[in-house]
Order: C-alpha cells, then structure tokens, then sequence
C-alpha cells in the first residue's frame, strides 16, 4: 500500500479506471515506454498487496488476471495464490534478481490519495515505496510504479483498507489488467513486426466469470 505523495514527478499516466478509452490510453503509454527496454531487459510486473486487506488486494488480483491471460512479454510476480507483501516482498525481489539478468521492474499497488481522486490509475517512473501509506518500512523497488488510488488516505488507513469496496477494487485490476493486456499484444506483434492489435473485446473472454467491462 502507497501513500500518494504531492511531489512526486509529473505522471506518464493518469487516469480515472472507468473513464471512456481507458485501457486504450494505458496500454499506449506502456508500449511506448517499454518499447525501447523490450529487447534488452526482462520486463518484470511485480503486483504488491494481500487478499487479507480488501483495498490493499489491487495489486494480487491485478496479477491473478495476468496470469490468466498469460502474457508474452511480462513476467508477473504477485497472485491471489502467492501474493508478494511486505514479509516476503525483499524475497520476492532477490528472486527476481536470480531468475532475470536484467530485469525492468514495474511495480503495482494500491494507494490511498485524495477523495476526488479513488478510482485513478497512475503509471509513473521511479521506484514504488510499498507500506507508506499504512507507515511500514519496506525497501523502494521498482524502474516504474503502477498505482491505483483504492480509497481517502490521511487517517485510520488500516480502517479505510479493510472498508474499501471490493468490487472498485476488482474492477480497477480488471481494467489495469486489460490496458497491460493490450501492450503485451503490441509489444509481441511489434517483435514480430507486425502492425496488427487483436480487438480488446477478445480480452474478456479469457476469464471466467466474465469482468464487468465492455
């Protein structure tokens, strides 16, 4: 769980989860970045959180989603199943370190920010500063930071994680996963060169129930 920070450096993406072309605009931010790293490092996504905390779950249901799909060009870290939180979060990364010569991480959690701002996801370069927002200690870690503001930080965070609505939570994974989805399909096809993208309605048809997005 991240405390969103007033100086942090202008974002590479913002935007509200529900908003019209949302995982459209994500996945474009994505490609464009990742494009020039695609070839020389591991693109790690490593999503942060617990299923014991309904708000700080973002980051394993992200994850849960991804692996479904079972995408090309990232390597995800971070499940319902084998969530990556702050006991095994320094495990987590060493692993990492072991398993990928050159990894570039991007890091996925939840955070808690201003009250007109729950429900926006932001991509960001940078390390992640997992716990802040909850005041635990953990180790930066990250070459990009992927958040999304799951409820009001600034007072009982414990409190407001526990009370946070899980089905904004499901859905804001579920909208991340689909604008990382459609990355992996242009960073692959770009590799192969070719211009073609599947349609992003063919996403939702790869998990079972069905995600509540068009």
């Amino acid at each position: 769980m991240r405390q969103l920070s007033q100086s942090s450096p202008p974002p590479l993406f913002r935007e509200a989860y529900n908003s019209e072309g949302f995982a459209e605009k994500l996945a474009r931010s994505l490609y464009n970045t990742l494009l020039p790293k695609a070839g020389e490092y591991d693109l790690v996504i490593l999503c942060i959180g617990t299923d014991r905390s309904t708000g700080d779950a973002l980051g394993p249901l992200l994850g849960s989603y991804l692996a479904d799909v079972e995408l090309k060009q990232f390597h995800v870290y971070g499940t319902l199943n084998q969530p990556v939180h702050a006991v095994n979060l320094e495990q987590s990364v060493a692993a990492i370190a072991k398993h990928h010569q050159r990894p570039f991480i991007i890091a996925a959690d939840a955070c808690l920010g201003h009250y007109q701002h729950v429900g926006h996801v932001t991509l960001g370069e940078g390390a992640l500063q997992p716990g802040a927002g909850v005041n635990k200690k953990l180790p930066a870690v990250g070459d990009l930071h992927l958040t999304g503001i799951v409820n009001v930080g600034g007072f009982m965070e414990y409190f407001v994680l526990q009370n946070t609505r899980l089905s904004l939570v499901m859905n804001m994974a579920a909208r991340m996963a689909q604008g990382i989805w459609l990355a992996d399909q242009r960073l692959r096809h770009k590799k192969r060169s070719e211009l073609h993208t599947k349609p992003a309605s063919l996403f939702s048809r790869l998990f079972s129930p069905p995600l509540p997005f068009k």
